[in-house]
């Protein structure tokens, strides 16, 4: 925080006074400081006026009184208090002094600033014990600065926005200690010392990327700075002078042993402790118990890593909301620095259940993800998310690519860590997702007019009008789908087509609504095209004949799926998926974003009728019309214990397997697919995966809440009439 120098006489008159100051300096006569400071009291502000320079000094101490320096964000699960993971540049957390052991308080006192209460600032007593071994030594070996000095200077460099001010604020010239003098004499005219020993201990640097006491006590010892022994504050207070001279964490301690010995002397000399204190305590080996911090989502607890891409997932929303910053790096920077007390929307209870399922379901030679989301209808608030891998940024005990030209090239697979967003929330197109997307393609056609009853005669195979390009299977340069099973054949409805995933009645219906509006449907509900392939097709300009959209040829996230399927047990109201309930800042204020991202997309009776089709496909049967006698999930809806709708998805092949399931309260999107190589079939013996886990998330969820009912449709959407 730089301050403007105004008069050039003043500048000059600067100059020759700070020339002679270094002068001084270099002879150690530090007194001479003290005495400048008083007839020149323009230096320490490099050039103001003296009445100016004065107002602007008690302007610059309010506002490091007032300043605050970086602090640890804490992200929390929805009960508020299982710990997710921490965001933070510098590991620090705030407490008030009443939280620091008094001894620890002590500690410091007796090792940087023993007169700290009875000076205004500046020690004159300390100042001509340094002038008089520096000049006994021949150099300037000690600086006399006070606590409250040091606590000007970190705060100056902490404000400073340019590399700069940091220099100007680090030097070692005159015109610094001066104006550090002037300021330490204003701020403690703003604040009391308790306020600055308080402001000190949460700002000082501890060694091993621990700023302030709450991260040094919790790095070192692995308690709160409350529960601080003799032994322990003695050697963190030891710390503050040369952190990494003192480091008790190295394999030799010698030399923080001695350091922690001469605070103990110090305290015992100050009165303290008691001679009987510092004999015992001296003679007791440094005893560490050292933690890491997590940071960003990594190197998290055995605890705390089922949650690692969720909070992923929260960091991707955090850079996308334009109220936390300017511009995503804007936002970051400020998620790091921010101190902020993060409430998630993720379940505990629920997210246990899904993630022991989805790592228990992976065999130890098998690189299929197999990963679930559950959003909350009504609200987008994501309640679970889970994948079989770690989210870490270490790969060198990954094995190899399961791509062959990959692998043949030595590059390492995303089995067991990765920090690609698997789930979504990411950068990351995802997977495809099959039979799933026939959801868009009768939203729309409902939406268009075609009641549920609309017939189409659906044969094994049909030719369609849509060019092969935009699908697999080609008759005479078209595409021309064919169904998984002859038992298909025959005059199905939207019910029965749905409830068995006919793929010629769906082929046939998105002729007539128009893939346009399938593709435009699954924008709405919020899906999005990341590969090039996708974004080719779904162009506007292109997607009316993309035809092979309907068979969910294009890739996705259970994210956006289970968005989108949330949408539908919303009647019609789609919320984005959102992972925060709340933030609060370090004044406890809560910021203005909590709120659901909601509005309608769907007319009700649209997203009743196409659940009455979906009730067809888990056995729960629909409530107005005729199923078709089978289903491909047929006992979902009793596994989960209630009346639950959804749709599965298998592409070409078996490559990938989905399952999208709901209530009236909550959607469950599963999959299993190789996120290396989507060519790698995870075979028909995993298809039914997804359908266990969606129904467990959703079992677990609602397990000991009322059970809820759809509202079935009616009028003209039912039958045309």
């Amino acid at each position: 925080m730089g301050l403007k120098r105004n008069e050039r006489g003043d500048q000059e008159r600067a100059k020759e006074v700070a020339t002679g100051l270094r002068s001084l300096l270099k002879v150690g006569i530090l007194a001479g400081l003290l005495v400048a400071l008083m007839v020149f009291p323009l230096v320490a502000l490099g050039g103001l006026s003296a009445k100016a320079g004065m107002d602007a000094v008690d302007r610059l101490s309010i506002e490091l009184g007032e300043s605050s320096p970086p602090q640890t964000t804490y992200v929390y699960a929805a009960d508020g208090t299982t710990l997710i993971s921490q965001f933070f540049d510098e590991f620090r957390r705030n407490v008030p002094l009443e939280e620091v052991s008094p001894i620890m308080q002590k500690a410091v006192i007796s090792a940087e600033d023993s007169r700290f209460y009875s000076h205004n600032g500046v020690d004159m007593k300390g100042i001509v014990r340094a002038a008089a071994a520096n000049r006994q030594s021949g150099e300037v070996e000690q600086g006399a600065s006070t606590l409250t000095m040091q606590y000007v200077r970190g705060a100056l460099r902490l404000n400073a926005e340019t590399s700069e001010e940091v220099l100007a604020v680090t030097e070692q010239s005159a015109p610094r200690k001066l104006r550090e003098i002037r300021l330490a004499m204003a701020t403690e005219e703003q604040l009391s010392k308790e306020e600055i020993l308080e402001r000190y201990l949460n700002q000082v640097y501890f060694g091993h990327r621990a700023y302030g006491i709450y991260a040094a006590s919790f790095v070192y010892f692995s308690k709160s700075p409350g529960e601080l022994t003799l032994p322990e504050a003695a050697t963190l207070a030891g710390l503050i002078q040369a952190p990494s001279s003192y480091d008790p964490a190295a394999s030799d301690k010698s030399m923080a042993t001695d350091r922690r010995n001469w605070v103990i002397d110090r305290m015992k000399t100050l009165g303290y402790i008691t001679e009987h204190q510092a004999t015992e305590t001296k003679q007791q080996p440094i005893e560490l118990n050292l933690s890491q911090p997590s940071n960003s989502c990594m190197d998290l607890s055995k605890d705390a890593a089922k949650y690692g891409f969720f909070c992923d997932f929260v960091r991707h929303w955090w850079r996308s909301q334009p109220q936390f910053g300017e511009t995503p790096r804007d936002r970051e920077h400020d998620l790091r620095r921010g101190g902020y007390t993060i409430i998630t929307s993720i379940e505990p209870n629920i997210q246990d259940k899904v993630y022991d399922r989805v790592v228990s379901t992976q065999s130890k030679d098998s690189r299929f993800a197999h990963g679930v989301v559950a959003v909350e209808a009504g609200t987008g608030r994501v309640k679970a998310m889970a994948v079989n891998r770690n989210f870490e940024i270490d790969q060198s005990d990954n094995g190899f690519h399961s791509h062959p030209s990959a692998s043949a090239n030595g590059m390492k697979g995303n089995y067991p860590n990765t920090v690609n967003a698997l789930l979504g929330g990411g950068d990351v197109a995802g997977y495809q997702a099959g039979s799933t997307f026939k959801m868009f393609t009768m939203l729309a056609a409902l939406e268009e007019g075609m009641p549920l009853n609309t017939k189409i005669y659906s044969p094994h195979r049909v030719s369609t009008q849509y060019p092969v390009g935009s699908g697999p299977a080609s008759c005479g340069g078209v595409w021309c789908p064919s169904n998984a099973s002859g038992a298909m054949t025959g005059t199905q409805t939207m019910w029965s087509g749905f409830g068995k995933s006919v793929n010629t009645y769906f082929a046939q219906l998105i002729q007539r609504v128009g893939a346009d509006k399938a593709v435009k449907m699954a924008e709405r509900l919020g899906l999005q095209w990341r590969s090039e392939t996708d974004a080719y097709f779904a162009d506007p300009e292109r997607s009316s004949g993309w035809g092979a959209f309907t068979l969910g040829v294009a890739d996705t996230t259970p994210l956006e799926m289970a968005g989108a399927y949330a949408t539908i047990a919303a009647e019609g109201m789609y919320c984005q998926p959102t992972p925060v309930l709340k933030a609060i800042d370090q004044n406890g204020r809560d910021l203005p974003q909590a709120a659901p991202n909601c509005h309608r997309e769907l007319d009700e009776q649209v997203a009743r009728a196409a659940t009455d089709a979906a009730l067809c496909v888990t056995g729960a049967g629909a409530k107005k019309g005729s199923c078709g006698g089978w289903s491909t999930a047929d006992g979902f809806a009793k596994d989960v214990g209630r009346q639950a709708a959804g749709k599965t998805g298998t592409t070409d092949s078996t490559r990938a397997a989905w399952f999208v399931g709901y209530t009236p309260e909550l959607a469950v999107a599963s999959f299993i697919a190789d996120p290396d190589n989507p060519f790698n079939a995870v075979g028909d013996g995993n298809a039914q995966k997804p359908i266990d886990t969606s129904a467990l998330t959703l079992r677990t969820a609602l397990k000991g809440k009322p059970v809820q009912q759809f509202t079935p449709p009616k009028g003209k959407i039912v039958n045309g009439r």
